[in-house]
Formats: structure tokens, sequence, C-alpha cells
């Protein structure tokens, strides 16, 4: 039986130093978040017009990529690559991971986080927010069933199974995350069905990226090896999952802007809107997308750890830019109150609003990646998740595939 990959370097600093690292983030996070609580939004850069801030585009980034941090163990599991098997077990715990932490992030932005419980037991099933408070659980509990069926001897017999249900359920999560916007009628850049396959392909790049830079982080932490095969075989995957993503945003803008009634929010995200336009153009498209794109598929450097962490990184990167354009642009974009018609009033009708994140916003964001590190490094010290070698020979396809 394997043993738990830190075990072998469990006295060594680096690991205590990178755990001690995320653990004063986690403190300085929960720090914020009682500022916030005991002195109210008024310290943040939120406002009556702008009520989801930078907190909510780290957790719901960290959502999303919750569900395509499970990509290489559906690739084991539910398409028969059985050479990604011994890579499975991570994927399917980063993922668990990945959604608490940006849960946690949630609850403590929202405020009262002590009525959670009352979130949990009444549902109003007219509210799309109830349906996800199911799914994130479904999540928990599938993947759960899905992990004891890789990890405990004897139950690999049922782990296509539990895997199969558990890629259903990731979909149906993406699609319940992406419909939270794509519902919201009254925002002119959302209230869009596009937004549903949108937030799935981008779970997808999102996932993998962050599975991309745990697994080399871990590898070279603990000297294990890592085949640039193998590694070269995913990244090229991940160039796919990019192309996919950045065409259904091509789509989702187009359409927008091809109704006139869509025109001046979709000009003021992608042309004129100050920082949305270069965080969109910059951020997301371009460092986020183009540039991880050609290095994943650069036949020199897609087997290469650090060209694949570094395009992870920008993909990262570029996530986080997308979220921010996506959750506060559309917000900073004035609701259109009565269509056809002009208004005027005390009320900021027709006005772009301003937003500029605390230091606390900030680190309550951070603290949801702090939470989904440590609950990581948690689960590498005391289960098998990352097999003693990686090397090509282990990830070796089987022949005809």
């Amino acid at each position: 039986m394997a043993k738990p990959m830190l075990m072998q370097i469990e006295g060594r600093a680096g690991f205590w130093t990178v755990a001690a690292l995320f653990g004063a983030l986690l403190a300085a996070a929960l720090g914020a978040a009682h500022y916030m609580e005991t002195n109210g939004h008024v310290v943040t850069g939120m406002n009556n017009q702008i009520v989801w801030g930078l907190p909510h585009v780290f957790a719901v980034f960290l959502i999303v990529a919750a569900s395509g941090a499970l990509n290489v163990a559906s690739i084991a599991s539910v398409f028969g690559r059985s050479d990604y098997k011994p890579l499975a077990p991570l994927s399917g715990w980063l993922a668990v991971a990945l959604l608490t932490g940006g849960l946690a992030v949630l609850v403590l932005d929202l405020g009262r986080p002590e009525r959670l419980v009352v979130a949990m037991t009444h549902y109003n099933l007219k509210s799309i927010f109830a349906w996800n408070m199911l799914l994130y659980n479904g999540f928990f509990l599938l993947v759960a069933i899905y992990l004891w069926t890789m990890l405990q001897p004897g139950a690999q017999r049922w782990s296509k199974a539990a895997g199969s249900a558990a890629f259903v359920w990731r979909l149906i999560l993406t699609t319940g995350t992406g419909s939270i916007f794509g519902f919201l009628i009254a925002r002119e850049a959302y209230s869009s069905a596009v937004l549903a396959p949108t937030f799935i392909a981008l779970s997808l790049v999102y996932g993998m990226a962050i599975y991309f830079v745990v697994l080399i982080a871990l590898c070279a932490g603990s000297g294990r090896e890592l085949g640039g095969a193998a590694l070269g075989r995913l990244a090229r995957l991940q160039g796919w999952f990019i192309v996919v993503a950045l065409y259904l945003v091509a789509v989702f803008h187009l359409t927008n802007g091809y109704m006139a009634k869509q025109a001046g929010v979709e000009r003021f995200l992608l042309w004129d809107g100050g920082v949305y336009p270069l965080l969109f153009w910059i951020g997301q498209i371009l460092l986020g997308s183009l540039v991880p794109l050609a290095i994943l598929w650069h036949p020199r450097l897609h087997g290469s750890h650090a060209a694949v962490a570094f395009a992870s990184l920008l993909v990262i990167g570029g996530g986080i830019a997308q979220m921010y354009v996506t959750i506060i642009g559309a917000q900073a974009w004035p609701i259109d109150l009565f269509p056809g018609r002009e208004a005027h009033s005390s009320f900021f009708d027709g006005v772009v609003h301003a937003y500029v994140p605390s230091v606390a916003e900030l680190l309550l964001g951070l603290g949801g990646i702090a939470i989904a590190a440590l609950a990581t490094l948690a689960g590498v010290r005391f289960l098998r998740l990352v097999p003693q070698s990686a090397s090509d020979a282990v990830l070796a396809p089987p022949a005809g595939g």
C-alpha cells in the first residue's frame, strides 16, 4: 500500500512553512471578516449599487474552478483512460477543497453567517440560490463517495459509476452557478442562457489550471517524478478547453451586441468602461487565454513543468479578471428601471457606479484560497492522493490509446 505523499517530507521545513503562510493568510482573512462584520459594509468599497464585491469574485471563481478540478478524475473513470487513474484522487480532493474555500468566502461576505442554517433547512424552490444550496451539498456527497471508491481497496469496481454520477452533477452544479447570473434579468449584462454553458467551459479551464499548479508544486516539493509526456497530453487538452471557452465568450458578447438594448452595456464592458475593458482584453483574453494557449500548444513547451505552471498561473489570473468584469462590471452599469424612458432622481439613475475594493475585501477573498490550500495540504498529508511516481512509464497510455 502506498504511503501518504508527504510522509517522506513531514520533517522538512518547506512543508510547514507553506502551511504556516496559508494559515497566517487565513487568520488575516478571518480578522478582515470580523472587521467588516463589526463595522458594517461601509468600510468596504461596496455600496447600494454594487452589493457583490471582490470577495464574491474570489468565491465564484473558486466554486466554478471546483467543478473543473474534477477533470482528471473524470478522464480516468468516466472516459476510461486508466493511465490517469494515479492522478485521479488529487483531482477529487482538490474539487472539494476549492468548493469549501469558495463557499466559506460567500458565507463570511454576505453577513450574518450564523443564519446559514436557515438557508440549509428552508428552501424557496423558486429561487436559483436555493437550488444551488442543494447542488453544493450534492457535489460534496457525490465527490466524497467517488473519493472513497478510488482510495478504499476493493471499492474500485464502483469507481466508474460514482465518477459518472459526479461528472453529471458537476455539469448541473456549474449550470446552476452560471444561471445565478443568467436569471438576473434586472442586470443588462446578465440575463442570457448562454452564461450557463459558458460557465461550464470556464470551469474546465480554471479547474485544470489550478490542478496543474498544485500537481507540479507537490511533485517538485516531494521530489516525485512527473513525466513530461503525460503532462504534455493534459496540457494539449487544456488548450482545447481554452478554445471552447473563448468561443462561448465570443458567442455571449456577440449575442448581446446584436441586440440594440444591450449595445450600451456591451460598449461599456468592452470599450469605454475604464478598468473593465482592460481587464477583459488584457487580463482575460490576452494574458489569461491567448498566451497560455500558445504555451500549452508549443511543441517544446507543453511538456515543461515550468512552462505549464506559468501558463496555468496566467489562466488563474485571467479567471479572476473575468469574474471581476462579469460580477462587478455588470453592477457598475446602471439598471434600466423604465426601458425606453429616461429616469432622473437623486438615486444615481443612469449613473455608472464606482467601486474601489478595500484591503479587507482582498484579504477575505484570499482567505478562500488559503482554506482550499490548507485543505489540500491536509489531504495530501493523510491520504494517498498522489502516486509515489508520476513518470511517463507509470502514466503511459494503454496500447492503442
